[in-house]
């Protein structure tokens, strides 16, 4: 997980921006606008541009950049943990 880039696109993008990015991905195999790239494969790109879609959600509901971040790590040890 590339918290740098996670944080970047989530400052920079709306959520419904960075669902932009995430079907252009899906798409053409590369995010626009450009400002909007990430490292990686696909598979990376695209689990980079949801994990900042979620935490830009969270942001504009009040949470801070950090406590946001923690979120998503509780989410995904949540999400590992099922069996």
């Amino acid at each position: 997980m590339n918290l740098k880039e996670i944080k970047e696109i989530a400052k920079k993008f709306t959520p419904e921006e960075i669902e932009m990015c995430i079907n252009e991905t899906l798409k053409n195999g590369e995010p626009s606008p450009q400002e909007c790239k990430v490292s990686g494969d696909i598979v990376e790109k695209l689990n980079t541009l949801a994990k900042a879609q979620f935490v830009r959600e969270l942001v504009e509901k009040g949470y801070s950049e950090i406590d946001a971040i923690r979120e998503l790590a509780r989410k995904i040890r949540e999400i590992q943990s099922i069996k």
